[in-house]
């Protein structure tokens, strides 16, 4: 059985629960420059403290510790120190010709922790997900308020950083591909692209999930989309195992988002909010117990296959978590009427009783001489002024 089928199957009998925040563990430390550089990067130019996946290389034992600490409460999966583990935002530190080490050591510190408890607790099997976070870059909005057009980065470099960390982490022995606190759908598809051409190389296959972020209460994403819209973005990809929110909210405020999310999905859900809101100091510290309450609901509502938590959470969450699921019934998987589904910011889902839909064809380089030349020619403006007069023409 391959490990998208083995995961499967136990995601149709009972909630899996991911770990909580590494981030915030790694805070407990109290690591100091000298820590964070160790005797590898003693002499590096540049100041590395703040650059957590790099402890993966100096601090490796207290990343162990913290993966045991999350499976000793049980956790099913837990998540490889790499959220920053591009050559993207490698490069803040000047450390991206460290980026494979990087991704590497962080899998196989993650593969250890796991293999051992499974060992303990063979019914229990523990997974290792491969953390790829979103870079801190987009490729939807313009860094540059002056400039609304310019991108500090193209597709084909953000795809590219993406397929060198997963080759590592999939050569590191991770179970599933995480990309995770998606704000930027087109960062996303980015990483999708890569690591299904990596497959192809690679001849490996691995479950992919995908995990978006609200970033406030209108309910969208930072590049605009609504859940459904993302969702529908995202639907296509191969090997999808599960969709599902994480991040800058608390677990009150995801419910209306989580529930859509679970209507609508044909693949497994998974949540794993921030402890709460921040406070003032920008601490996150919403109680186990009420985030349990909470949480609890959803997973009875149905909404829910895997749940966990992100910024604030600890061993003590997790624990909580584990308690919660541990007699109820995982959501059953929904299988969606065979509408044409699109979307941009906004979904749209035509239906049977829908009203008539204008289908503007000139943006077809099979249907236009024009449009095909000025994509052949590079004359991308042009070409979107083509799309804007069909728009403006109804």
């Amino acid at each position: 059985m391959n490990k998208f089928d083995q995961i499967k199957k136990i995601l149709e009998e009972r909630i899996l629960v991911l770990d909580g925040a590494m981030g915030t563990m790694i805070q407990d430390h109290k690591f100091s420059e000298s820590d964070f550089r160790g005797e590898q990067f003693k002499d590096h130019p540049t100041n590395l403290k703040g650059n957590n996946d790099l402890l993966s290389l100096t601090q490796p034992d207290a990343i162990l510790s913290i993966h045991r600490e999350y499976l000793s409460v049980g956790a099913d999966i837990i998540e490889t120190n790499t959220f920053n583990g591009t050559v993207i935002s490698q490069s803040d530190y000047n450390t991206e010709d460290y980026v494979y080490d990087i991704n590497f050591a962080s899998a196989q510190l993650a593969r250890k922790a796991a293999d051992e408890f499974t060992l303990k607790t063979p019914y229990k099997p523990r997974f290792v997900a491969g953390s790829i976070g979103p870079t801190n870059s987009t490729l939807s909005l313009s860094p540059d308020v002056n400039d609304p057009g310019y991108r500090s980065v193209t597709f084909d470099e953000v795809a590219a950083a993406f397929k060198e960390q997963a080759k590592a982490l999939i050569e590191g022995g991770v179970d599933i591909l995480l990309i995770e606190t998606i704000f930027d759908t087109l960062v996303a598809k980015a990483a999708i692209y890569a690591i299904e051409e990596l497959f192809e190389e690679m001849n490996v296959i691995l479950p992919i999930v995908l995990s978006g972020t609200i970033v406030d209460q209108s309910g969208r994403t930072l590049s605009g989309q609504t859940t459904e819209a993302f969702f529908i973005s995202i639907a296509h990809t191969k090997n999808l195992l599960s969709v599902g929110l994480n991040c800058s909210l608390g677990p009150k405020q995801m419910r209306s988002y989580i529930e859509e999310l679970s209507n609508i999905s044909n693949c497994f859900v998974s949540l794993y909010p921030n402890a709460g809101l921040p406070n003032e100091f920008g601490e996150y510290d919403e109680s186990p117990d009420a985030m349990e309450k909470v949480l609890k609901e959803y997973a009875d509502s149905g909404f829910i296959n895997i749940v966990g938590g992100c910024c604030g959470t600890r061993p003590e969450h997790i624990k909580k978590f584990v308690e919660m699921v541990k007699d109820v019934p995982p959501r059953k998987v929904k299988t969606p009427e065979p509408y044409l589904r699109l979307s941009g910011l906004e979904p749209l889902v035509i239906k049977p009783d829908s009203i008539f839909a204008n289908i503007g064809e000139r943006t077809n380089v099979a249907g236009s001489r024009k449009f095909a030349r000025l994509i052949r020619e590079e004359k991308y403006e042009e070409a979107l002024a083509v799309a804007r007069d069909q728009v403006e023409g109804g």
